[in-house]
């Protein structure tokens, strides 16, 4: 995967509302568009995408970890953010992009570190000018749920048509 290193590697959101939301995101998981370099920075990458969904894979790492030495909620809520409203991206067509409005996450149990998860958001609604998206976050190895999340994303049309 290709990881956006400088602000000149992203696509400009003119560029992006030339590509509908599932090409973006299909180029991003195929390494033709840069990922997000929050990603890499804490330790997580696109895994698989379709048409309403998101799957993001990642193994935390002690770098995470708040000062009791589990995993910080802003991990689990950062992941559960990229795999909802990615997924509402698969659904936003050419000429538009979306942003999250907002987001909850309700965490269940604390991920042990090294244990890869996959965070998975699907979307519920996809309008001309909202998303509405739910995600969790599952051990992959145990199978065990450690979070759920829901979201609501703002659609903005970019192309002046309604």
């Amino acid at each position: 995967m290709f990881t956006a290193q400088t602000p000149s590697d992203l696509l400009s959101m003119s560029e992006i509302s030339q590509i509908s939301g599932l090409d973006f995101m299909t180029g991003i998981l195929e390494g033709r568009l840069p990922g997000p370099p929050i990603a890499a920075l804490l330790g997580y990458h696109l895994h698989e995408v379709a048409a309403g969904r998101a799957v993001f894979r990642g193994t935390p790492e002690f770098k995470v970890t708040n000062p009791m030495g589990t995993v910080h909620g802003g991990w689990y809520g950062t992941l559960l953010d990229s795999a909802m409203a990615c997924a509402v991206m698969t659904a936003v067509p050419k000429g538009s992009v979306y942003t999250t409005l907002e987001y909850k996450i309700n965490i269940l149990r604390s991920i042990p570190i090294g244990l890869t998860i996959d965070c998975i958001g699907e979307i519920d609604h996809v309008g001309r000018s909202t998303g509405i998206a739910h995600g969790e976050i599952r051990g992959i190895e145990d199978g065990k749920l450690y979070a759920t999340g829901s979201t609501t994303c703002i659609v903005m049309n970019l192309s002046g048509k309604s």
